[in-house]
Order: structure tokens, then C-alpha cells, then sequence
């Protein structure tokens, strides 16, 4: 005792520098210090406590001791009743260990024996105990109790099962011999219990069990498989003479041949579902029959189980986020059809609104459709499962890079499509010029326009690249101003310019397409070496037949030129020439008003 109390001294002395230590260092360093150090003292007062419950039990065993040996004025300091009462203020602080076989507590230890502490006693109790009952073989009372001087020993077959000592007796308050009997009755009938589920008649009878449900399971497998063979025909006949092809609008999606296949897989899948169903009851219960493999039917089950129970667990713990989904998608859904009817009464004309085009209406729904869509996303997106995952993210992001690497030119010719949708350069149905090309535009979308030129050919060209080029649109130009056909010829000094004009206007005023009003006019464009350039003007308002047009005015000056003896000074030569003949048809140069050489 006296080493105790001195050792709990030397304790405090060092516990109270530690405080004062404390007390100078930061909040969270002195927590880590102070839960060390309350450990530490927790570990050395068990050992005290531990030592003082030896001390005291050494104390009363050599009351014991002087009793017997016959020293009465010792005997008389401690009576029965103190001793009691010692045990008990010790029962109070200490559990003890208690033996506990297949999760049945058998009894309760508390003393050391020697140096084995009680928790070492028990657990080789337990083992010893469960492999005495799982022999094949087993005599009614194979256990019986050995007394030795300083023990009573409960045995079977030569090996010693528990060994009880006279300080497990004073824990009991019961004599040695009397606590060994006690016990060894309990663990008779513990060991009993377990030869009765592991014991050669258990073992034959569950091979019986075995051998009938494996028997029973086989008759199942082949009765299943006759009566889906002989009913397959049938079936078949039967579902075949109801079955019409399944059309969606002018598309034959499932004819009968598709969909008696789709039956016949289905059949199929039934006998297998009906097989597995049977193999399913029948292996868990060959499984259980025995006590070895019992927690196998349950690791089955539970593979088979557990991911049903999950998903469905899953399922229904969702739902709360998936009516949240549906009700924003729905509210997101009206919106963008109230946007597409107004939309479609806006390109129709019936709704007009000040500064905004008919031809706005269906990209501008476009849009605004993406960008309600991109917020239905961004709401929907952590109601969805395991969305706050580093898996969902790390693909997300993945997916996200992937996509903004490879549409970096897509982009580009959508943001040039919607550009040019509102810059209104041109309309399908349009004949514009772009770069060489010329024709009528036949397709506008928001990557690519197509047109389609005189020759019949379609070209596609990108919207970025359209939208750096400059565009001619004759189309508007001549619905609202007229377009001017206009060209060259060049005619010498000699000829009067009021000839030729008159010779010009009349040429364009008898071309197809050509506008009476305004009146074509004509221009003196060059006054070169040896020829007078003149430009005829006239006006038109169908863009699509420009080629038509001009062939038509170039082949009226011609045919005008020619009858009024006019020759054309193209490529040069002179007007007054030393025996060249005149550069006229030669229809023309007998007429009585040909110039003379």
C-alpha cells in the first residue's frame, strides 16, 4: 500500500506541471497534450487498480491462511462479513470476463490464475468448448471435475476444460468445489446443445435432407424444360395469328417476323427466370441444412438481396428529387410551347411587334429554347444521383474539356449563323453574290448556308467564312430599288454619240426584264486612243434572271449595231482603214447605209 500511495504521489507531482505546461501553448496543441496525458493516467490507474485488487485479494487469501493455521487474534480482525464486502466494492469496479459461447454468456471470471489474466482463462474455455461439441461422437456426461490442492479442474478426456481457484470461490461466495460443480454442469449442457447441431446424427440427416432437395430440384429442372419445349409450338401459334404489324406513320417499325422473334427471346427468358427462381430457393436451403454452411445461405442471399435492396431503397429515397425533376421540367416544358406559339404567331404576321422581323421569330425561339434548356440543367443537375460524387464530377469535367476542344469551329460558325440571322444579309429564295460564287440561297441553318448557282450546283459554304465575305443580295436590291444591267461596247470617233444612244436605249427597251421605267439611259465612260467606251444603264427587278437578261441586251446590241451599219471597235483597230473591210456580219455590209471605206 505504502508503494501505491507513493506512486500515485510521484502521479500528481508530474500531472500538475503538465497543467501549468499547458496553460503557455496554443488551444489545439494543449488538447492533443491533454488527451495524451489523460490516457496515460487512465492506463496507469487501471494498473493500480489492477495491483490493489491483487493486494486485497493476497490480503484476504492470508486471512485465509491464518484462520486455518490457527492464528485467532488475525482471524477475529476480519470477519465473514468484511471480506463480502471487500468483493463486492471490487465486483463494482471490475466487469470481469465473460465466457461467451455462440453468443451465450456462460459464466463470469474475475481472479487471475497465476500469471493468466481472466479474459486469456475464458477465451481458451470457449475454444475448448466448442471443439468438445462439435466431435462426431460424444458421452452423455463426458465432463467430470478433478481436485487438486489449489484447484478444482473441470475436465474432459484428459485435458482440462477451466480451472477454478479459490479466489474465483471468494468472487462467487461460494466454496471451490461447490462453484467447479456449478459450472460444470453449465458447460455440460452447453456442450451438449452444440453436439446436437454438429454431431454425426445431425450430420446423417442433413445428407439425407441434402441428397432428396438436390433429387427434387433435378425432377424440377427437367419438368421445366419439357413443358417449354411442348408448349413452345402452341405458343407460338397461338400469338402469331393475333400479331399485326406495329406501323408508326409510313414506317413498318416491328413486321410479325420481328415481333415473333421479340416473343420467342422473351419465352426464352421466362425459362431461365423460372429456372434461376428455383435455384435461388433450393441452393440457400441445401446450404442451410447444415450449421457449417449456414452463414453461406446468408452471404447468397445477401449477394443476390442486397443489391435489390439497395437499388429499391435507392428508388424510393429519390423519390422526393425526382418529383422535384418532373415539376421542373414540366413548368420549363409549357414555357418553351408558349414561346413556340408566339413564335409562330410572330413569323405568321398575326402578332406584330415594332423593330422585330417575322424571320427572327423561329431562331430567336431557338435561343431562348437552348438557354431555357442550359437552366433546367443547371437546376436539375444536383437533384440527379450521386451528382455531389467526385466520379460524376471528374467526368463532367472530362466530358466538358472534350467537348470545348473539338467544337471550337462549330462554335464559330454558330455564333456567325446567329450573327447573320439578325443582320438579315439574305433569305432562303435570295440570289446573292459571295466571293465567285453566285445563285440562289436554298438553305440557311446555323452552321452552314447552301446555295444553289445557274449551273445547278449546290455549294456549301461556312457561316464563319460567309460572314468575312462581302455579299451582294440582288434580290433586295432589286424588290426595292431595281437592279442596273449594265455594259460596255466601244464604237469610233466618226459615229455620232447621239446615235448610238438612241441605238442603246432601244436595244435594252426591247430586252426581256429590262424596266420601261425608269428609262434606261447611257453613259460616256472612256474616251480612249482609237474608240468612244460607252455603258448602256437599265433597270430590272428579277434578281434570278440576270444571266438571261444580259445574254438577251448583249445579243440586242448586237443585232441593232449591225442594221444601222454601226461597227464595234472592239478589239482596236482604226476607224478609217486602208483595204480592211468592215468588221460586220456579211448581211450587213451590202445594206444601203453601210459606211464607206
Amino acid at each position: 500500500m505504502n508503494k501505491l500511495l507513493r506512486y500515485s504521489f510521484l502521479t500528481l507531482l508530474l500531472w500538475i506541471p503538465s497543467v501549468s505546461i499547458m496553460a503557455q501553448v496554443p488551444a489545439d496543441t494543449a488538447d492533443k497534450v491533454r488527451d495524451s496525458l489523460i490516457s496515460d493516467l487512465s492506463a496507469q490507474l487501471q494498473v493500480l487498480n489492477s495491483q490493489l485488487q491483487d493486494m486485497n485479494m493476497q490480503n484476504i487469501m492470508l486471512q485465509e491462511e491464518l484462520q486455518r493455521t490457527g492464528r485467532k487474534v488475525l482471524m477475529d480482525s476480519i470477519s465473514q462479513a468484511n471480506r463480502m464486502r471487500i468483493i463486492d466494492s471490487l465486483r463494482a469496479l471490475t466487469p470481469g470476463a465473460p465466457l461467451v459461447v455462440d453468443g451465450d454468456t456462460l459464466l463470469r471470471l474475475y481472479a487471475h490464475r497465476g500469471g493468466v489474466t481472466p479474459e486469456s482463462r475464458v477465451e481458451t474455455a470457449g475454444e475448448l468448448i466448442k471443439d468438445l461439441g462439435h466431435r462426431l461422437t460424444l458421452q452423455a456426461d463426458s465432463l467430470y471435475v478433478f481436485e487438486g490442492d489449489f484447484s478444482s479442474d473441470i475436465m474432459a478426456a484428459g485435458e482440462v476444460i477451466l480451472s477454478i481457484t479459490d479466489i474465483d470461490g471468494l468472487w462467487a461466495g461460494k466454496p471451490r468445489a461447490e462453484l467447479a460443480a456449478d459450472y460444470t454442469q453449465v458447460i455440460q449442457a452447453k456442450v451438449n446443445e452444440i453436439h446436437d447441431e454438429y454431431g454425426l446424427h445431425r450430420k446423417l440427416w442433413g445428407l439425407a435432407l441434402a441428397i432428396v432437395i438436390i433429387a427434387v430440384q433435378i425432377f424440377l429442372l427437367i419438368l421445366t424444360n419439357r413443358l417449354f419445349l411442348r408448349w413452345k409450338t402452341r405458343v407460338m401459334r397461338r400469338v402469331v395469328r393475333r400479331l399485326n404489324p406495329i406501323v408508326l406513320k409510313d414506317y413498318e417499325f416491328l413486321n410479325v417476323h420481328r415481333q415473333s422473334i421479340i416473343i420467342m427471346t422473351l419465352y426464352k427468358v421466362m425459362r431461365y427466370l423460372l429456372i434461376l427462381l428455383q435455384l435461388f430457393v433450393s441452393i440457400p436451403l441445401l446450404f442451410s441444412i447444415f450449421p457449417e454452411t449456414e452463414t453461406v445461405t446468408f452471404t447468397v442471399l445477401g449477394y443476390i438481396w442486397n443489391p435489390f435492396r439497395d437499388i429499391l431503397l435507392s428508388v424510393v429515397n429519390y423519390i422526393p428529387k425526382l418529383c422535384q425533376i418532373i415539376v421542373i421540367w414540366l413548368c420549363f416544358h409549357y414555357l418553351q410551347r408558349l414561346l413556340l406559339y408566339f413564335a409562330g404567331e410572330i413569323e405568321s404576321e398575326r402578332l406584330k411587334i415594332n423593330g422585330f422581323y417575322p424571320d427572327w421569330a423561329k431562331p430567336s425561339y431557338y435561343i431562348l429554347r437552348v438557354l431555357l434548356t442550359s437552366l433546367m440543367v443547371v437546376m436539375i443537375w444536383p437533384l440527379l444521383p450521386s451528382s455531389d460524387s467526385q466520379v460524376f464530377q471528374g467526368v463532367s469535367v472530362f466530358i466538358g474539356i472534350v467537348v470545348s476542344l473539338g467544337s471550337t469551329s462549330i462554335i464559330g460558325n454558330l455564333m456567325a449563323g446567329l450573327v447573320m440571322t439578325y443582320m438579315r444579309p439574305f433569305r432562303i429564295g435570295d440570289y446573292i453574290k459571295v466571293g465567285d460564287t453566285v445563285g440562289e440561297v436554298i438553305e440557311k441553318t446555323v452552321l452552314v448556308t447552301r446555295i444553289r448557282t445557274r449551273k445547278n450546283e449546290v455549294v456549301t459554304i461556312q457561316n464563319s467564312s460567309l460572314m468575312g465575305s462581302q455579299t451582294s443580295n440582288f434580290t433586295v436590291a432589286a424588290h426595292n430599288y431595281g437592279i442596273i444591267v449594265h455594259t460596255k461596247v466601244t464604237i469610233g470617233y466618226d459615229e455620232p454619240w447621239q446615235k448610238i444612244k438612241d441605238i442603246m436605249e432601244s436595244a435594252a427597251l426591247a430586252t426581256p426584264g429590262i424596266k420601261h421605267k425608269p428609262h434606261p439611259f447611257m453613259m460616256i465612260t472612256s474616251l480612249d486612243d482609237f474608240y468612244v467606251e460607252y455603258e448602256i444603264n437599265a433597270y430590272t427587278d428579277d434578281a434570278v434572271k440576270l444571266p438571261a437578261i444580259y445574254s438577251a441586251l448583249h445579243a440586242n446590241l448586237l443585232k441593232r449595231f449591225f442594221e444601222e451599219g454601226v461597227e464595234i471597235m472592239s478589239p482596236h483597230i482604226y476607224a478609217r482603214r486602208d483595204g480592211i473591210d468592215l468588221q460586220m456580219p456579211e448581211n450587213f455590209k451590202s445594206a444601203p447605209h453601210a459606211a464607206n471605206p
